[in-house]
């Protein structure tokens, strides 16, 4: 039946400094939340519960269906906001994984390595890393293939402080059982708060079985300032470009190419350096992505090449073999396959057909002030160096539009289109002309 996330994102984060809830700070382009969230899908989550505090509806908002929400009114540690989602899972019989709205790099195999652990007769898990520098880190206490306790850092003895295996936060048992082990927790404790890692010890006076996982120390980022999310997004970046490189992709300069969370690559792909990946990007194999460009919401099929220099906007669609050069803009367009934008030019809110040719400086005026219109172009059309496309036009098959036309017309399939003044010729006016304004600026 899967198992249920519970994820705590109440705190302010005072640390960062900030208006917005902390979870809602992005890293890779994504809020922070969305990291965790993505991770517990991948695992295979049935219910996402998340805890939320200090501008709550800004993040309850942001999730939308993608979580349910319970609400921390008062701040009384991390097992008082854990309980919190007792009611909404009241009639959940499968386990609960308790994990941190600010913790993003819990990886999915941790998760299913915590469930597989518990179906091997451990009531309770916890998840642990080991570290040289475990200071500020609450500490493990294990005898064989048992946890004893887990002690937080204020709290520790010297001699626990000697201790490196670090308790990473996470907790996962039966829903119910953790319910029950929380409201026994007290808050006699250094900070005066109920620790949600007070239940292990409660857990082993009872007779129960408590193991541990040991994950990765990457995995222990805790995002609290603006100094630890820049750690985290080079940490993240370093993870995305290596992983890319290893699922085939070439990457001139690696260092420069900036991934979001959920861009996908394919294989013999080749990215030059400082090329930027907003969120929703996806590229297919063979793809050839020049140095500069800003790529957002987009789609690049099979053998494409952008850039250098292109921006590609939500809902730019460049099909397979499709060319789109410097200082090009599209936006809510889909270019067909082997149709080409090479130079200067704007494209919005449009459809090109295959093996179409869009000349340089050409622009689609899609938008009259109050509504952005659509424009339709057929196959193999192609448009002269200058010219602008006032939308709504459908222009047919094989059409060809003049050097500096502005189309406000249907062209027919096969049609030329010349819309432009003719050139008149003044003799001598030119001279004579720059010859007044020279003598008034003197």
């Amino acid at each position: 039946m899967g198992f249920a996330a519970i994820i705590l994102a109440a705190g302010k984060g005072s640390r960062m400094k900030s208006a917005i809830p902390k979870v809602m700070h992005k890293l890779a382009s994504a809020p922070m939340i969305d990291h965790v969230l993505a991770s517990t899908e991948a695992a295979g989550a049935a219910r996402n519960v998340v805890v939320v505090g200090f501008e709550g509806k800004m993040l309850k908002n942001h999730l939308g269906p993608r979580a349910e929400t319970v609400w921390q009114n008062e701040q009384n540690g991390t097992g008082h906001a854990a309980l919190q989602a007792r009611e909404k899972l009241a009639d959940f019989d499968g386990d609960a994984i308790v994990l941190y709205g600010d913790g993003p790099f819990v990886r999915p195999e941790t998760m299913r390595a915590v469930l597989a652990k518990r179906s091997n007769g451990f009531d309770l898990v916890a998840v642990g890393f080991d570290t040289p520098s475990p200071s500020g880190y609450g500490r493990m206490l294990v005898q064989g293939d048992a946890l004893e306790a887990i002690v937080e850092h204020k709290d520790c003895t010297p001699a626990q402080l000697e201790i490196t295996l670090c308790n990473l936060g996470v907790i996962a048992a039966p829903a119910k059982l953790l319910f029950s082990l929380l409201e026994q927790v007290d808050s006699n404790n250094a900070n005066g708060e109920i620790y949600l890692t007070d239940v292990v010890s409660i857990a082993r006076k009872a007779g129960l079985r408590c193991g541990v996982v040991i994950c990765p120390a990457e995995e222990a980022t805790s995002i609290n300032s603006r100094a630890q999310l820049a750690e985290a997004e080079r940490v993240f970046q370093a993870q995305a470009r290596a992983a890319a490189m290893e699922n085939g992709c070439t990457l001139i300069a690696p260092e420069t190419v900036h991934f979001a969370l959920d861009t996908v690559i394919g294989a013999d792909v080749l990215i030059e350096p400082n090329v930027f990946f907003g969120p929703g990007v996806s590229v297919e194999n063979g793809a050839h992505i020049k140095a500069f460009c800003h790529l957002q919401g987009c789609h690049i099929a099979q053998d494409a090449i952008i850039g250098p220099f292109a921006r590609l906007r939500p809902g730019a669609e460049i099909g397979a073999s499709g060319r789109v050069g410097n200082f090009v803009e599209i936006k809510n367009a889909v270019l067909g396959d082997g149709a080409k934008v090479n130079h200067l030019s704007y494209v919005g809110d449009a459809g090109i057909g295959a093996d179409s040719n869009i000349g340089a400086g050409v622009i689609f005026c899609n938008y009259d002030g109050v509504f952005k219109h659509h424009s339709k172009l057929g196959e193999r059309v192609f448009v002269g160096s200058n010219s602008a496309l006032v939308s709504p036009v459908e222009i047919g098959d094989d059409a060809l539009i003049g050097t500096g036309t502005v189309v406000t017309e249907d062209i027919g399939a096969g049609d030329l289109a010349l819309a432009r003044a003719k050139q008149v010729n003044k003799k001598g006016r030119g001279k004579r002309l720059m010859d007044m304004l020279r003598a008034k600026k003197k």
